[in-house]
């Protein structure tokens, strides 16, 4: 006992001779409301495996990268998937393409785990649903590991990434703010890994491909340049303005029709109907011609010239004439999901028209869900995790944002002053990148089953004042939005990117 307490008196002696940091330094009232931001968390592994045909061994690096403010705070956690191919010495000669999806609010684990990382997820590949678990986690010899390094970003609100500290998450929620972060966290990769020479790609799908347009004008449009060899849209939204929804806009008709005739002509609604490149092409040249104006002449449209035009229009589309001129020759997608197979008691997929589903009844006027895509979700959310816990080795102790991550987004361009907020477009962003980089050049891929972005829409805003049409390669597929999950679009979607890469 005595002993215990000599140790006590010579402890507290020593603490009174000593100064102590709590005595020089009251902590900051910030510092004490705010703790250190921990170190970005980064799990590299290695692997092997044989793409396009070449065998290629890899480093996979799953991890944090923090954007930071201008006084060195960091402000968020940006996560990506990055795969480095092995042994490469000159990085010129290795290009890196930087992927992401869309939304906004979509991590990018579609793009990888259905399309370009080496592995994806084995699911129905005829437009039926995915079922239960276990899914297959499968090789995936399409990925484009043999022609370039390949860097999945996660945005803010999406995958794992997330704004930090007391940085409102709703400063990254923003077509002008979330490409702003991207774009910085591209600078910022390059700088961390060496590769300001390397050839440099970009791409998105569905509203990646806003992102990658937008991403285009902070990286190219500012005097320190990021100059990039391409730009690869998959499923490509630009014109917002074109498809929008609302009464008078009769562009919304005009764009969607070609992909009415192309899910009429799927579902056999059609009667020797040409093969389906043919009966789209055939589509096109009515819905831009006599179909558009028609449309314009409104009211003033009557007697055989809009009996004329309402027979045409049954004949693409699969509906009866009766529905057509109830519709006054006028047939939003909603309508039409559930409308073309109202016989057969099913409704169409949104996403991609070869799939089907049952709805409550058949009464409705529009679906009530989007069969292709809850045909599909539940296998990649179970693959992404799997992947990345038990073979990336990274593993948060939080949940993978999928889809949905992000509330409140600003339509809003950086120097807007020409009616953006009414007429939002960033297809002339791409324009400007065209004609300012003489080595640009600009992938499009589109499945002819594709409501969300159809593919006549992304001819449309693409073929406008300013785009230099010969720097366009335009790419078609007989799925859907998410074209890989038909595995023979999958092999033809990377081949022909993988081509567009090498040609460079």
């Amino acid at each position: 006992m005595a002993r215990g307490w000599g140790w006590s008196l010579a402890l507290a002696a020593a603490l009174t001779a000593l100064p102590s940091a709590a005595q020089d330094k009251k902590p900051d009232a910030k510092e004490a409301a705010e703790p250190a931001t921990p170190a970005p968390v980064v799990s590299t592994t290695r692997a092997s495996g044989t793409f396009g045909g070449q065998a290629v061994s890899y480093r996979a690096v799953a991890g944090e990268t923090h954007l930071k403010d201008k006084d060195g705070k960091p402000t968020a956690a940006i996560f990506s998937i990055a795969y480095l191919k092995e042994g490469v010495t000159d990085p010129t000669s290795r290009p890196v393409t930087f992927l992401f999806n869309g939304g906004p609010g979509s991590g990018s684990l579609w793009l990888h785990m259905g399309a370009f990382g080496p592995k994806r997820v084995a699911i129905p590949s005829d437009a039926r649903d995915d079922g239960a678990p276990p899914y297959r986690i499968v090789d995936n010899p399409a990925s484009l590991l043999d022609a370039t390094d390949v860097v999945f970003i996660d945005p803010v609100g999406t995958g794992f990434s997330r704004a930090l500290g007391k940085t409102d998450p709703k400063d990254f929620y923003g077509v002008a703010k979330d490409a702003r972060a991207i774009a910085a966290f591209i600078r910022t990769w390059l700088r961390d890994n060496g590769r300001w020479n390397s050839p440099k790609f970009l791409g998105g799908e569905s509203y990646g491909t806003t992102r990658s347009a937008a991403v285009v004008n902070e990286l190219e449009g500012r005097y320190n340049d990021v100059a990039l060899n391409g730009v690869i849209l998959i499923s490509t939204i630009l014109d917002f303005g074109l498809q929008a929804e609302v009464p008078g806009n009769e562009m919304a008709y005009v764009v969607n029709l070609p992909s009415m005739a192309a899910a009429a002509h799927f579902h056999g609604k059609v009667a020797d109907a040409p093969d389906i490149a043919t009966w789209v092409e055939q589509a096109r040249q009515f819905a831009s011609g006599a179909y558009l104006s028609a449309l314009v002449k409104g009211n003033r449209l009557q007697g055989e010239e809009r009996a004329a035009i309402r027979r045409q229009l049954a004949r693409f589309t699969g509906l009866s004439e009766t529905y057509l001129e109830n519709a006054d020759l006028r047939v939003l997608p909603g309508r039409f999901y559930k409308e073309l197979l109202r016989d057969r008691g099913l409704t169409i997929g949104r996403l991609d028209a070869r799939y089907t589903g049952r709805d409550y009844d058949r009464a409705g006027e529009t679906p009530d869900n989007d069969p292709s895509f809850y045909g599909i979700d539940a296998s990649y959310t179970a693959a992404i995790n799997s992947y990345l816990r038990d073979t990336l080795k990274f593993s948060p102790d939080r949940e993978y944002v999928t889809i949905g991550g992000v509330s409140g987004w600003e339509w809003k361009l950086d120097g807007g002053d020409r009616g953006d907020e009414f007429y939002f477009n960033v297809a002339p962003y791409l324009g400007r990148a065209l004609r300012e980089n003489s080595g640009l050049r600009v992938f499009v891929g589109q499945g002819y089953y594709d409501f969300a972005t159809p593919f006549f829409g992304a001819e449309y805003s693409l073929s406008r004042t300013g785009i230099p049409a010969d720097r366009l390669q335009f790419h078609y597929y007989g799925a859907g939005h998410m074209m890989y999950v038909r595995e023979a679009d999958l092999g033809q979607l990377a081949a022909d990117i993988r081509a567009f890469i090498k040609s460079r």
